[in-house]
């Protein structure tokens, strides 16, 4: 008889070696529990935590999981009546709570750093016979890196990730069962430094007990940490990582921030990646991606031109851009409008959108603007050129903002289109602007013909149904301060 993973069809020969060597090695290490992590339509990490001989069972047959879990908004409700007669309907598979199966990556196994004995796998979602699972993010970016290779190229990305951290001083809201509410109260908190002096050394000083809780997991993690900074707001900090490929950068940011949460918190702090912490005189945090294509017959970074385009100036995006750089540019315009709620998916994010804080408002360019939407990096000649792309906040689900940057950046290749000149006044009135709410970013998104045909029109309408519960349920709310603080604050 056929196991699951057989009959799925992806348990090769080199798979099935693979297993095997994961079994030796959580022999060798004693590993007496692993966990089953996916990736939800939010980013966080949700799964299972199995015995090693049940484990290394599911390597192979896989582990139930309700399907709801899919269908959950950031309140952990579940945005469909799926008891209801034809509530399956307009999403086949998920009608009466049916299962769902996961399948873990053996080749993901991590030793997690600040447990004891305990490993974890990277899963993804199945149907019960054994297809894939469409509305699965992970999948939305294996889809759309598909897309890319038919036409020749990779996507390299890079993280550059602000976020808080905090010191607990009293876990008692959380934990108080006569608080209990749906979502619950988070932790009272302190600050680690006092923010406003940007990059202090006495600042990081002062913050360096948190800082290397955060260095030595990532790198137990595997993650390729370049730096820890310290950012301009209160308790605010910043890490950035080497670039790498598209899904192995997404893997490690859904990594990053889960792993980062539960060591800090063991250690009695407080780490968020919500946008705007709900204290006054906070500073926006936000998730900066750095982006290029990679020709994968030559492994050469193909927005890099030689020297800049006959009659052109530093305004025009081929001065510093090749063709398929200054097109890519050009198809990140023409969807930032509906881009932005991928890549800043909650109420509280939509608020970093303001003047002169280094945040993007306007659709736009600017060669090596830190006020633009898009911040071309890089000269002709020079390997590292890239566009940065600053509309995102660190709590965003990375396979879709990465897919969506894939997605718009394929339509202006395919259409050639071309870029408006560079602006050197990102703030000033008039032009196109970024969505001020998270309604108006899922018009834009559906109004996307490249974006829905990229993306799905099945899954536009999954995320949008998903976000609107979000958008009703902080529209009935009365105190929308203690809203984004049990939303947000104490669980992203």
């Amino acid at each position: 008889m056929t196991h699951f993973a057989e009959r799925s069809g992806i348990h090769t020969a080199a798979r099935e070696e693979s297993c095997q060597r994961l079994a030796r090695l959580m022999a060798n290490s004693g590993i007496e529990l692993v966990r089953f992590g996916w990736c939800d339509a939010h980013g966080m990490l949700r799964g299972k935590t199995l015995t090693a001989s049940a484990a290394l069972r599911a390597l192979r047959d896989g582990v139930g999981m309700v399907g709801t879990l899919m269908l959950k908004d950031t309140a952990d409700r579940t945005a469909w009546k799926v008891f209801d007669p034809g509530a399956g309907d307009d999403l086949p598979g998920f009608a009466g709570a049916a299962n769902l199966m996961l399948l873990p990556d053996p080749e993901s196994f991590t030793a997690l750093p600040w447990l004891d004995r305990t490993g974890w796998l990277r899963c993804q979602p199945w149907y019960a016979d054994g297809t894939p699972v469409p509305l699965d993010t992970r999948r939305v970016l294996q889809n759309a890196l598909g897309r890319l290779r038919q036409v020749g190229f990779g996507l390299k990305t890079g993280l550059e990730v602000e976020f808080h951290i905090y010191r607990i001083t009293d876990a008692g809201p959380q934990l108080d069962p006569e608080l209990a509410a749906w979502p619950g109260l988070p932790p009272t908190v302190e600050m680690i430094h006092p923010g406003y002096n940007l990059q202090a050394e006495a600042m990081a000083d002062l913050a360096d007990a948190p800082l290397r809780i955060v260095q030595r997991t990532a790198q137990a993690l595997g993650l390729p940490l370049q730096s820890l900074e310290i950012e301009l707001g209160p308790s605010q900090v910043e890490a950035v990582f080497d670039a790498t490929d598209a899904l192995t950068a997404a893997d490690q940011m859904v990594l990053f921030r889960n792993g980062v949460r539960q060591a800090l918190r063991r250690a009695g702090y407080h780490a968020t990646f919500m946008c705007r912490p709900p204290f006054p005189n906070i500073m926006s945090s936000g998730w900066h991606l750095h982006q290029s294509l990679v020709d994968l017959e030559t492994g050469r970074n193909a927005f890099v031109r030689e020297t800049p385009a006959t009659g052109s100036t530093p305004a025009d995006a081929t001065h510093t851009l090749s063709k398929t750089g200054a097109h890519w540019l050009a198809g990140l315009l023409a969807h930032a409008r509906g881009m932005t709620v991928l890549c800043t998916p909650t109420i509280n994010g939509f608020a970093r959108f303001r003047p002169n804080a280094l945040a993007p408002q306007a659709v736009l360019w600017g060669q090596d603007n830190r006020g633009a939407m898009l911040r071309v990096v890089g000269a002709a000649g020079d390997g590292a050129t890239r566009i940065e792309n600053r509309v995102g906040e660190p709590s965003a689900n990375p396979y879709l903002y990465m897919a969506a940057q894939i997605h718009a950046g394929l339509d202006g290749l395919a259409r050639g289109l071309c870029a408006p000149p560079a602006s050197e006044t990102p703030y000033a009135e008039g032009g196109e602007k970024i969505p001020t709410s998270l309604s108006e970013g899922l018009t834009a998104l559906q109004a996307s013909a490249a974006l829905c045909a990229g993306l799905g029109e099945g899954f536009v309408r999954y995320y949008s149904r998903i976000k609107q519960s979000e958008i009703d349920r902080h529209a009935l709310a009365e105190d929308k301060t203690d809203f984004e603080r049990r939303e947000y604050f104490s669980r992203t």
